[in-house]
C-alpha cells in the first residue's frame, strides 16, 4: 500500500509538472503572437484545415486533440504505409508482428490487451469516409492528401470500435487541371517502387484520377534452410475516381481502388534474434501468403442554402490467406516438441454501408450535423493447423444502425459548446465447426450457432474558449464503446461463448494555437476503461477463449511544427503515458495478469522530431530554380512491456530516418535512408511462464535500408 501511494505521489508530480509546463507555454503566447501580427513569413504555414467531423473546420477549433500528416510530411518522412504514418505519431502504439492483417493500434493506452477477433479494433479507419478494420493500416499511402489521427473517443461520428479513437484519411481528389507525375526508387535489399498519378478534366463537368504504385524487396529475416530470405513481398495498388458536377450544388464522387499485398510473414521468431534475423522453415511455405482489399463508394453532396447533404454508399471486400507458426528450434522452446508447426488462416470479408448526413456549411457560426448510419458485414474467418489437422471453419454476420448527431454552439464570442451523441443497434450472428483427433484417434466435427444483441450509446461533451485569435483551450468528456463478439480463436464449441463489449469513459484538458510561424498543442487526459479484451488459453484442456481486463490511464502530449526561418522548419511531438491494469484477470494465455501491471507495448516516454532545412542553389546545367531539401526525422519509444503479465520489457529505441533531395520545379533526385543508423529493435514479444518460462518470442523489426530515388512531373 506504501509503494502504491509513492506512486501515485509521484504520477501526481508528473501530471503537475506537465500541467505547469502546459499552463506556461499558454500564457506565454502573447508575446509570440504579437510578433506574429507584425511579421509574418513569406513561407508561412498554411491554416490546417481538417475533416474529422465530415465537414473543413480549423483544427485548433476541434474540440479534442489530433495530429494531422500532410502529403509532403509522409513522402519527405518515408512512410510507405500507414502504419508507419501512425507510429510517428505521440501516443499512438502499433503492437504488430510485421504482417499485413494483425495490427493492433492503441492510442493513449486505450485498445484491446489481446485481439480476440479480427474485428476486435478500438481503432477504426476511415478512408474518404468510408469505415474500414484497422488491419487494414497496411494499406499503403499511395496519393493520400492528408492523414488526421483523431485522439479520445470517437463513437459520435464514426460509430463503433472508436473507443481510442479514428484514423481519418483523405485521398487525393481530381483536378481542374492536367498535372501528372512518376517515381521510382531503388534500395537495398532489391527494393524498388514505382508509382504513377495522372488527373485532369474529360470535360467541364468530369474529371478523373488514376494512381499507381508497385513495391518490392527482399524479406529482412533469413531461412537458414537455403541462406535466402524467407520471401519476396510485394504490393500492388491502384485507386481510380471521377469527380462529376451534376450541377451548380450537386456533385457525385466515384471512387474504386485495390490493393493487393503476397509474401507477407506474421513473425514468430525466438528471442534474442541476432543481427541478421532468420527462421528454419521449409522453402516457399509463406510464398503464396496474400491479403486483397478492395473499395468501391459513390459520394454524392447536395447543397441545400446554408446547408449540405451528403450521401456515401460503399463496397468493401478484405480477404487474406497466410500461415504462419514456429521453426523447429521455437517450437521445441515452447512446445518441447522439435517440429516445424504451422497454421493457416484465411478470411473473406464483405461490408456494405451507407452513410447518409446533413450538415452545416464549411465556416458557419454554428456547427452541426445529423446523420444515420448502416452497416452490413458478412465474414468468414477459417484456421487449418498442418500438424494437428484441428480445423476450425467460422461464418460471422453483422448487422448495424445508427443515428447520430454533433453540434458546436457558440454562447459568447469566446466561448463555445460542444455536444454529440450516437445510439446504435447492432446485433451479430455467428455459426462454427470444429473438426478435430479425439484421444481415440477418431476424426470428431462438432457444429456451433450464437447470437449477440448489443444497444449502445455514445456521446462527448466539450467546452471551448478563445483565449486569442490564435490560441483556444477547451476540455472535453466522453464515453466510447467496442463491441463485443464472438472469438476467432476458439478451437471448439465451447469457447464460441459471446465476450463482452468494452466501454471507456475520457477526460481531457488541452489547448490548441496557430499562427503564421507556429503551430502548437497540448493536453492532459484520463481514460478508464472497463472489460478490454484479453485471450484465454488453457494447455491441460487445450481450450481458448475471451475474456476481459479494466484499465486506467493519466497522460499528457505535447506536439508543435515550427517555421523558425524562411527555410528552416522543426516539427515533433511528446507523449507520457502513466498504464494500469485495475483489477486481476486469471486464465490468460501466457499466465495470470495481476492488477498493478503496465498495459502492453505502451511506453511511459515516446517523442518524435522532424527537422526539414530548405536551401535554394544557383541555377546550374540548366535546372530551373534548384534547391536542396534535407529531412531528417527521429523517433524514440522508451521501454514497455511486451505482455499482459509483464513477464519482460521490449527495449527502448530511437529510429532515424533521412532524406536528402535536389529539387526544381518539376523534378526531384533523392537519396533515402530508413532507419538510418540500423537500429535493431522489437515490434512485439510474449512468452508463456507457466509452460515455457525461458522462451521468449517476438519480431524484429526491418534493418537499414537506403537507396537512390526519382521524381518527376509535369
Amino acid at each position: 500500500m506504501l509503494s502504491l501511494i509513492r506512486d501515485k505521489k509521484e504520477l501526481s508530480k508528473q501530471i503537475s509538472l506537465l500541467s505547469a509546463t502546459l499552463m506556461y507555454a499558454s500564457g506565454a503566447y502573447s508575446a509570440v503572437e504579437n510578433a506574429d501580427k507584425e511579421s509574418a513569413s513569406e513561407n508561412a504555414m498554411e491554416v490546417v484545415e481538417v475533416t474529422a467531423r465530415h465537414t473543413k473546420e480549423k483544427a485548433k477549433d476541434i474540440p479534442f486533440s489530433l495530429s494531422v500528416i500532410g502529403e509532403e510530411e509522409i513522402k519527405n518522412r518515408l512512410h510507405l504505409n500507414v502504419e508507419d504514418a501512425l507510429r510517428s505519431a505521440p501516443g499512438v502504439d502499433v503492437y504488430s508482428s510485421s504482417g499485413a492483417v494483425d495490427a493492433n493500434i492503441r492510442i493513449r493506452g486505450v485498445g484491446s490487451l489481446n485481439q480476440v477477433n479480427k474485428d476486435d479494433g478500438s481503432v477504426v479507419v476511415n478512408l474518404d469516409g468510408v469505415s474500414m478494420p484497422a488491419g487494414n493500416v497496411s494499406l499503403g499511402t499511395l496519393d493520400i492528401e492528408r492523414l488526421e489521427i483523431l485522439k479520445g473517443p470517437q463513437g459520435t461520428l464514426f460509430g463503433r470500435n472508436s473507443e481510442a479513437g479514428a484514423i481519418n484519411i483523405t485521398t487525393r481528389k481530381p483536378t481542374e487541371e492536367f498535372e501528372t507525375y512518376g517515381r521510382i526508387e531503388l534500395g537495398e535489399d532489391n527494393q524498388s517502387l514505382f508509382e504513377t498519378v495522372i488527373s485532369g478534366p474529360f470535360s467541364e463537368s468530369l474529371r478523373g484520377r488514376l494512381a499507381v504504385r508497385h513495391t518490392s524487396e527482399d524479406h529482412w529475416v533469413e531461412n537458414t534452410t537455403n541462406g535466402e530470405p524467407m520471401t519476396e513481398p510485394e504490393d500492388l495498388a491502384f485507386r481510380g475516381s471521377l469527380l462529376w458536377d451534376l450541377g451548380p450544388e450537386t456533385s457525385a464522387l466515384f471512387i474504386a481502388e485495390r490493393q493487393h499485398q503476397e509474401g507477407f510473414l506474421n513473425l514468430q521468431l525466438l528471442q534474442p534474434f541476432g543481427d541478421d534475423p532468420s527462421s528454419e522453415h521449409t522453402l516457399g511455405a509463406f510464398d503464396d501468403n496474400e491479403k486483397t482489399v478492395e473499395r468501391f463508394s459513390t459520394e454524392i453532396n447536395h447543397q441545400l442554402g446554408n446547408s449540405q447533404l451528403t450521401s456515401i454508399t460503399a463496397l468493401v471486400d478484405t480477404d487474406f490467406s497466410y500461415l504462419t507458426g514456429f521453426d523447429q528450434e521455437t517450437a521445441a522452446a515452447v512446445f518441447n516438441f522439435p517440429v516445424e508447426y504451422l497454421r493457416g488462416d484465411s478470411q473473406d470479408e464483405q461490408t456494405i454501408s451507407q452513410d447518409l448526413r446533413l450538415s452545416s456549411l464549411p465556416d458557419a457560426s454554428t456547427f452541426w450535423v445529423v446523420g444515420l448510419n448502416l452497416q452490413d458485414s458478412e465474414r468468414s474467418f477459417d484456421s487449418i493447423d498442418l500438424v494437428s489437422y484441428a480445423n476450425q471453419y467460422r461464418d460471422y454476420e453483422t448487422d448495424s444502425q445508427a443515428i447520430y448527431g454533433e453540434t458546436t454552439v457558440p454562447l459568447t464570442e469566446a466561448i463555445k459548446f460542444t455536444a454529440g451523441l450516437r445510439y446504435t443497434q447492432e446485433s451479430k450472428d455467428y455459426a462454427g465447426e470444429y473438426a478435430s483427433y479425439g484421444m481415440d484417434g477418431n476424426y470428431y466435427i462438432s457444429q456451433d450457432q450464437r447470437d449477440l444483441d448489443d444497444n449502445y450509446t455514445t456521446g462527448r461533451l466539450a467546452l471551448s474558449y478563445s483565449l486569442t485569435e490564435y490560441t483556444n483551450l477547451y476540455t472535453m468528456a466522453a464515453r466510447g464503446h467496442k463491441s463485443g463478439g464472438f472469438n476467432d480463436f476458439a478451437l471448439q464449441s465451447a469457447d464460441s461463448v459471446a465476450y463482452k463489449p468494452a466501454t471507456v469513459d475520457s477526460i481531457e484538458v488541452g489547448f490548441k494555437r496557430e499562427s503564421d510561424s507556429l503551430n502548437i498543442s497540448g493536453a492532459i487526459f484520463f481514460n478508464s476503461v472497463e472489460d478490454d479484451h484479453l485471450l484465454g488459453f488453457d494447455f491441460a484442456s487445450y481450450s481458448s477463449a475471451a475474456v476481459n481486463a479494466d484499465t486506467e490511464t493519466f497522460g499528457a502530449e505535447f506536439e508543435a511544427d515550427w517555421f523558425i526561418t524562411e527555410r528552416f522548419s522543426i516539427a515533433g511531438g511528446l507523449s507520457f503515458l502513466d498504464t494500469e491494469i485495475t483489477k486481476d484477470v486469471y486464465g490468460v494465455s501466457g499466465g495470470d495478469v495481476m492488477a498493478g501491471n503496465e498495459v502492453p507495448d505502451v511506453p511511459s516516454w515516446s517523442a518524435s522530431l522532424a527537422l526539414n532545412y530548405y536551401q535554394p542553389l544557383p541555377d546550374f546545367m540548366g535546372l530551373s530554380a534548384p534547391a536542396l531539401n534535407t529531412n531528417l526525422t527521429v523517433r524514440h519509444v522508451d521501454e514497455r512491456p511486451a505482455d499482459a503479465q509483464n513477464h519482460f520489457n521490449l527495449d527502448a529505441y530511437s529510429k532515424v530516418d533521412l532524406r536528402l533531395a535536389l529539387q526544381t520545379d518539376s523534378m526531384e533526385l533523392y537519396l533515402f535512408a530508413d532507419n538510418l543508423l540500423d537500429e535493431q529493435y522489437q515490434l512485439y514479444g510474449y512468452t508463456n511462464a507457466i509452460y515455457a518460462p525461458d522462451a521468449r518470442i517476438g519480431a524484429p523489426a526491418k534493418g537499414r535500408r537506403a537507396g537512390i530515388g526519382a521524381l518527376y512531373r509535369l
